[in-house]
């Protein structure tokens, strides 16, 4: 029998632990995102921890600056950067306030409101691929800078939220190396994801970027 969604709005203080505690905790969450067009829906099966100063494939491994400062807290809110000159990706941030460390959104599946994100991913040879990797889940969601910094505990109306959802058991979650991360940080085995999963993005180790000649 499959346990019935919990509908019950995630807590700041779930948020508010260390982050290798809080990332194979967020399997199985349901991320809302609320739109003009209707809500979105995503219960999440692939996540990656990044642990601030201790972890040199961490955003805030070299300190504060502009880019990073959402992830100094408080926990619970989404830390949202820009990639390769293209893509968005979303993070969302815990650990006491004042020490950066966030938790990577790898993948999901879509649960409510496919027909919006079929709009967004007109790539997708199927709904099982519309959030099947960290810039696929924020295109998806029509997720971008403009919601950096946003409150994922805060009551009422907000752009995203998280639900409690049905936790995944602990032997249905695996771990392994972070994808794409190069590096004293490749070696860390922080990516998490439910065994199995079909919306789960394939793992690749990290390639130097080719420099023009």
């Amino acid at each position: 029998m499959i346990a019935t969604s919990d509908r019950t709005p995630l807590p700041r203080n779930f948020f508010d632990r260390p982050v290798l505690e809080v990332a194979p905790d967020l399997l199985g969450r349901v991320l809302v995102r609320t739109t003009p067009d209707g809500p979105i829906e995503l219960r999440l099966t692939e996540v990656e921890a990044y642990d601030g100063p201790n972890d040199p494939g961490s955003h805030a491994y070299r300190g504060r600056t502009a880019r990073n400062d959402v992830m100094f807290g408080p926990p619970g809110h989404v830390y949202v950067y820009f990639t390769y000159g293209m893509w968005h990706c979303m993070n969302l941030v815990c650990g006491p306030e004042g020490r950066a460390s966030a938790v990577l959104l790898r993948a999901g599946e879509i649960t409510e409101g496919a027909e919006l994100a079929r709009q967004r991913r007109l790539s997708a040879r199927n709904d099982k691929e519309l959030a099947k990797g960290p810039a696929r889940l924020a295109t998806a969601l029509g997720v971008d800078r403009a919601l950096d910094g946003t409150d994922a505990c805060a009551v009422g109306e907000t752009p995203l939220r998280m639900l409690t959802g049905t936790s995944v058991p602990s032997d249905q979650v695996r771990s392994g190396p972070r994808t794409g991360v190069a590096g004293d940080g490749a070696i860390h085995p922080w990516r998490f994801w439910i065994a199995h999963d079909p919306t789960v993005s394939p793992y690749r180790a990290h390639t130097p970027r080719r420099r023009r000649s």
